[in-house]
């Protein structure tokens, strides 16, 4: 549930947070994998430890990013830096593709090449385990705190890292499958690791990009009936609504009686203004008033 309680700077500072404790767990996870990897010669593992790898880049570039968003508005940007969250969030993508193309690469040259012998050991195979202990930690602990302080960034990262539980359990199974003889499983399982991620870039962008093309936040006719809820407004027309990051703005304009003084007309848009941000959960309201 998000947390609407928060200022933006302890939003920006429990994001860093999040992102500093998740950089240090998936630094350890490529560190397993490239050890196992490599020297057991699988490039399912290996394809598994460079997308780890980018998981690791995705949060030192995601600490960038928080501290750009976090800005206040200034004369080149009036709305604040809080869309840039989201561009870095699309940004993941971009990465998401680089790991595909490798491992697609890959696993065709291993098809068409012939594919080595696997030998995994059984400390090998608890090493993996262990990576993929710590990849489902980081997937619930992640999204809870994404969803808690509305960070696209963060659900952005925590579907990536999904993809890593997915991708190791594959792995693991691709290891036993080759231990037995089945020795295009590992490249088989590559390609089937490529086609998910894809997936899960599909995903990302469906999330980020409402956000980006401005689309609306609230639907106008709930923003309509919340507003003529309020005492003195006759209607409520011109409402538009958008979000940028875990923040939410809204305009529109109330029509009250034209016989209203400036200071009892003032004194309803700000009663407009307090219902809506209590009610619908919008960060920035701006009422404009017209005499009907």
């Amino acid at each position: 549930m998000a947390d609407s309680t928060l200022t933006a700077p302890a939003r920006t500072a429990a994001v860093r947070r999040v992102l500093v404790g998740i950089l240090i767990a998936n630094i350890a996870v490529v560190a397993v994998k490239f050890v196992v990897g490599l020297g057991i010669g699988s490039l399912a593992v290996v394809g598994d430890a460079v997308h780890s790898s980018v998981d690791a880049i995705n949060n030192i570039f995601g600490l960038a990013v928080v501290r750009v968003a976090s800005k206040g508005p200034d004369a080149d940007h009036p709305y604040g830096h809080a869309k840039f969250e989201t561009l870095g969030a699309l940004l993941i993508v971009v990465f998401l593709s680089v790991s595909v193309f490798e491992l697609l690469r890959g696993a065709w040259q291993r098809l068409s090449g012939g594919a080595p012998p696997l030998h995994v050991t059984a400390f090998e195979a608890v090493l993996l385990g262990v990576t993929l202990a710590i990849n489902i930690w980081v997937v619930w602990f992640e999204t809870r705190a994404g969803r808690r302080l509305r960070s696209e960034i963060l659900l952005a990262d925590a579907a990536h890292t999904r993809v890593d539980v997915v991708i190791t359990l594959a792995v693991i199974s691709g290891l036993g499958l080759a231990s037995l003889g089945y020795l295009t499983a590992d490249p088989i399982l590559a390609i089937v690791v490529s086609l998910l991620i894809v997936r899960v870039g599909w995903e990302i962008v469906g999330r980020s990009l409402p956000t980006l093309v401005d689309a609306a936040a609230v639907d106008a006719a709930v923003i309509r009936r919340e507003a003529e809820q309020v005492e003195g407004v006759r209607s409520a027309y011109g409402i538009r609504s958008r979000t940028a990051s875990a923040m939410r703005f809204a305009e529109l304009t109330i029509a009250v009686d034209s016989l209203q003084n400036v200071a009892e007309a003032h004194r309803i848009a700000d009663a407009v203004e307090a219902r809506l941000s209590h009610e619908l959960s919008i960060d920035h309201v701006q009422v404009h008033v017209e005499p009907c």
